[in-house]
């Protein structure tokens, strides 16, 4: 599989688009003036108890106060607060924690006002960003993130991804990780650190280290609120997680934005620099590698996918739902086998969706009813195949007696919604109408479903005057490619008082094709 990652810079945002196969799978936005990522360290102070639910609001600068449940105070919170206001007076003068004394921990079932106290200084990290009208979540369990590795102050645990199947790797891996692990850090070995050596490894815990001795420093007579720590900008947290041998290009339009990018590759991946390209032309990035036509496509309440079938998402306040719909153009012959080939096309498409968009939470998919019991399980192996590139921690359920089938995935960040509707160029802006930019995508599907249907019609396609040239222009023109694809001259009419997007294909008799 090719990965490209396609990387928009602009004065006010940071646009990052991920291609898998050409095929955009991600979307990521980063406002230049964000102040809040996921990964973020502060030194917070406790605002609000609240033994009803279990939990605190915690001051760290945001608008509205960050939310910490018990569940995301971690064992070794004793710990954590026992550094934090030790570090803040100034007791502790290095950041390693070779002599400082572990608390034991806290209890599972325990009550927040038990362990906390109103106004305490506090060390979190942001878990999730601030999501509608909520703050952000946080948590108390510390990590510093590298590529290979997860730093995790105050324990002493050593863990293997569980995504690295082979057991004599895991078994070095976590021999090695021994080896280097400094006393009272844990560290979590990470997919990416397959086959690595341990110069690697320790280059990177060392990396790491000097990160924790930053917050360290940080503390020394720090007044909160305060953000000790920074997350990567999204574009070199992305690399960080996600890149492999896989990728073969990231291009960039920003010249500055090209060499941080070059040089943050440097430093993780010296052998891929070369991947990174710098994009010179006039003509916008996103346009050049078709991104802006397949977010036009993507987004909105329907997305429908090559053979004609389509998906309805909707959302609800608890849920998101997503219909399985075959059409008009559903293949004829053995019913069981199309309703499969639909569902299977969906399952592909649905998780796609669920990555691009973001969709977190609970969500509902109704598929197009199938009796074979076989079929089921067929369905069902591939939805968790297509769904392991999925980063997000998810959880999938076999359909259910009524044909549903259940997923819950992590959220993290607000569900990415972009707007794909345009004004109407005849009622100036009173209505909608869906992407112009996909008219001759829908034309091109009608048309290879008619020649399937009725092979030896003479057909006739009317159009608007502008769509009319539009297909006639060039060499070979789009008229012509249809040809040569279909061996079948189909004649391009105008109508001037057709709307922009409307279209109809007539036969030989000029009797109107209808689809619907």
């Amino acid at each position: 599989m090719e990965k490209e990652l396609i990387i928009n810079s602009t004065p006010t945002e940071v646009e990052i688009a991920l291609l898998e196969d050409s095929k955009l799978v991600e979307i990521h936005y980063q406002k230049t003036n964000t102040n809040f990522t996921v990964g973020d360290i502060f030194l917070g102070r406790i605002r609000k108890l609240m033994p009803s639910l279990n939990a605190s609001f915690v001051d760290i600068g945001h608008k509205k106060d960050a939310f910490l449940h018990y569940t995301d105070l971690g064992p070794k919170l004793k710990s954590l607060l026992s550094y934090t206001a030790s570090a803040v007076a100034g007791n502790i003068k290095t950041h390693n924690l070779d002599h400082f004394k572990i608390q034991p921990d806290i209890i599972k079932t325990g009550k927040i006002d038990q362990v906390l106290d109103k106004k305490q200084f506090v060390l979190v990290q942001i878990l999730k960003e601030p999501i509608s009208t909520k703050g952000p979540r946080l948590s108390c369990e510390i990590t510093i993130p590298g590529r290979f590795l997860v730093l995790t102050p105050f324990t002493e645990v050593v863990a293997v991804s569980k995504k690295i199947a082979n057991a004599d790797e895991r078994k070095r891996l976590k021999l090695l990780v021994e080896s280097i692990r400094p006393k009272n850090f844990g560290l979590i070995v990470r997919t990416a650190a397959e086959g690595k050596k341990v110069a690697d490894l320790h280059e990177e815990l060392n990396f790491m280290l000097e990160k924790w001795a930053e917050v360290h420093r940080q503390l020394f007579k720090a007044n909160p609120p305060m953000k000790l720590l920074s997350e990567l900008d999204k574009t070199s947290s992305i690399l960080r997680d996600i890149l492999n041998d896989s990728f073969n290009k990231i291009v960039v339009n920003d010249k500055e934005l090209y060499h941080n990018v070059k040089g943050f590759m440097g430093s993780i991946s010296p052998e891929q620099v070369n991947i990174v390209k710098h994009h010179r032309s006039a003509k916008p990035i996103f346009e050049v590698y078709g991104v802006t036509r397949q977010i036009k496509s993507s987004f909105g309440k329907t997305a429908t996918m090559p053979s004609g079938a389509y998906l309805v998402i909707e959302h609800t306040e608890a849920m998101h739902v997503i219909d399985v719909n075959s059409g008009h153009k559903v293949s004829t012959g053995d019913q069981a086998q199309a309703v499969l080939a639909v569902n299977m096309e969906s399952a592909e498409e649905i998780a796609r969706q669920l990555r691009l968009r973001d969709i977190g939470g609970i969500i509902i998919i109704d598929f197009i009813d199938m009796r074979v019991a076989e079929h089921k399980k067929v369905l069902f192996a591939k939805i968790k195949e297509v769904m392991r590139k999925d980063r997000a921690q998810h959880t999938i359920l076999p359909l259910s007696k009524f044909g549903l089938m259940q997923i819950t995935r992590q959220r993290v960040r607000p569900e990415v919604k972009i707007n794909t509707a345009e004004a109407c160029p005849s009622c100036k802006g009173s209505g909608k109408i869906s992407p112009s930019i996909l008219l001759t995508d829908e034309i091109e599907r009608d048309l290879e479903y008619i020649l399937q249907s009725r092979p030896n019609s003479k057909l006739f396609l009317s159009v608007h005057p502008y769509i009319e040239a539009y297909l006639r222009r060039g060499l070979p023109s789009m008229q012509m490619k249809w040809y040569m694809k279909h061996f079948k001259w189909i004649k391009v009419k105008s109508e001037n008082e057709y709307r922009l997007d409307e279209y109809n294909f007539f036969d030989g008799n000029q009797d109107e094709i209808r689809l619907n």
